[in-house]
């Protein structure tokens, strides 16, 4: 009989609620109470509760429903306990409080979770007749289950009077509830509450050294000053983060805080920190990193960077990739390396931007034919502010000895520029129209010398 009475308390009485939800849900919970050792430590710093005891012929009963529930027999088990239920007036409450108890898993088991949360509720009905163990263990697996099947409210009213028969009972649960009550703040959209619970539960774990902190309870909480746009307080997780469960996304995340809130130095630390860590490992990481270079001032780094991202596979061959690296070396006055890099993204692109760079880089190597023929094609292709890529155009065109056409460029630029009210770009287009004239007389007065001095 005490080998059974022990089986029963242990196996029915506390696993029978909040670890079979754990298991079946997923929901993080915590851990029922553990077995009648828990119980016996409990009696011997207070007073358990008086309850009736659980007749012979009654343990009898219980054990055949639960061989036929360890068979998994359920339908032969619930006409043993329905047989017991009909002649309940036979039974006092704490037999009443087992065969529901019994009932619930039963319930559970078969994926019934309305029929599981009325056992359970049938079972704190007769709360003054059952130990403390079977009512604590019923409390918390109803807040769960009201939770699972989105009763929010249900859930927590549930938890507050759980939490209070635990403090009246001199018991501390421990942090793990209350981030399961953030849980149910969060999926309610209250994320005030859940910080507030999600802290005391964090709180309540760093004053028992339970670290580090579960990276889950860090992840919502993040979530969920987020949301609320606290950015110091993410700032802040995000250094835990990346401290005690280092990751790309906790990284790039860091950085991506840093350069939201004006922090533009500590953002490029981040990255190269993460660089270092070898955590940039996708294609938008090398990018952001290679902008970041060169919003430093840095460009060379930033083009060698982005090109061993095009050499190890990571950085597809886009235009607008290649035009990124192509920037970069421009940027470095690394003319002879970014040519090549956006011919290359041209050929591949409708952009006229590229084509507009190109024109730029062929004049500055004198390359006047080509730059001629990728201003055109710029212009071709549209770009914004045409009258910056005219101007190149019509340099490049003066140095072929191109005056005509050099003119009427200028002057179309002249006319552009003035639409977007660009004075300094009108001064520009003038100047070299006036020169272009001066240049022009020039040469007319020397070919006249030269027929003169011939004649």
């Amino acid at each position: 009989m005490k080998k059974l009475s022990a089986f029963l308390v242990a196996a029915l009485l506390f696993e029978f609620g909040g670890q079979a939800v754990r298991q079946v849900t997923g929901v993080e919970l915590f851990p029922a109470l553990d077995s009648v050792a828990f119980a016996a430590e409990e009696r011997k710093r207070r007073k358990a509760r008086r309850v009736p005891n659980i007749s012979e012929m009654t343990f009898r009963r219980l054990a055949q429903a639960q061989e036929l529930m360890d068979l998994k027999e359920y339908d032969a088990a619930l006409e043993v306990l329905a047989e017991m239920e009909r002649r309940s007036r036979r039974y006092n409450g704490n037999e009443m409080g087992q065969v529901y108890s019994m009932f619930a898993f039963i319930m559970f088991s078969k994926e019934n979770n309305a029929g599981t949360i009325r056992y359970y509720e049938k079972v704190l009905q007769h709360w003054d007749d059952i130990t403390e163990g079977l009512e604590h263990g019923t409390m918390y697996s109803l807040a769960q289950l009201y939770f699972v099947e989105e009763e929010y409210q249900r859930s927590l009213d549930m938890m507050d009077r759980w939490l209070q028969k635990k403090a009246d009972f001199g018991d501390d649960p421990g942090p793990n509830p209350r981030y399961f009550m953030g849980q149910v703040h969060y999926a309610m959209k209250d994320y005030p509450g859940a910080t507030e619970q999600i802290e005391i539960a964090i709180a309540m774990a760093e004053a028992r050294d339970m670290v580090p902190i579960k990276e889950n309870w860090w992840q919502l909480l993040r979530f969920l000053y987020f949301e609320q746009d606290n950015w110091d307080r993410v700032l802040e997780i995000l250094h835990v983060l990346v401290r005690d469960y280092p990751k790309r996304d906790y990284w790039v995340q860091l950085a991506g805080v840093y350069g939201q809130e004006g922090y533009e130095r500590e953002q490029i630390l981040a990255m190269e920190v993460a660089h270092a860590g070898g955590y940039l490992d996708r294609e938008r990481d090398v990018l952001n990193y290679g902008g970041l270079l060169m919003q430093e001032e840095v460009p060379y780094r930033a083009a060698k960077w982005i090109q061993e991202g095009f050499d190890d596979e990571l950085v597809e061959s886009t235009a607008k990739n290649l035009q990124s690296l192509g920037q970069a070396y421009q940027i470095a006055q690394d003319v002879d390396d970014a040519i090549p890099v956006l011919e290359e993204a041209g050929t591949l692109s409708d952009d006229g931007e590229i084509y507009s760079r190109l024109s730029q880089l062929y004049l500055e190597k004198d390359q006047y034919k080509k730059c001629t023929d990728a201003a055109d094609n710029a212009l071709e292709k549209g770009v914004d502010r045409e009258y910056n890529t005219e101007i190149v155009l019509g340099m490049c065109l003066f140095n072929r000895d191109r005056l005509t056409q050099a003119r009427k460029t200028f002057v179309t630029a002249r006319r552009h520029a003035r639409v977007d009210k660009n004075e300094s770009v009108e001064r520009i287009c003038n100047q070299w129209i006036t020169y272009i004239d001066r240049d022009r007389i020039r040469r007319d007065q020397l070919a006249k010398a030269e027929a003169d001095f011939v004649g």
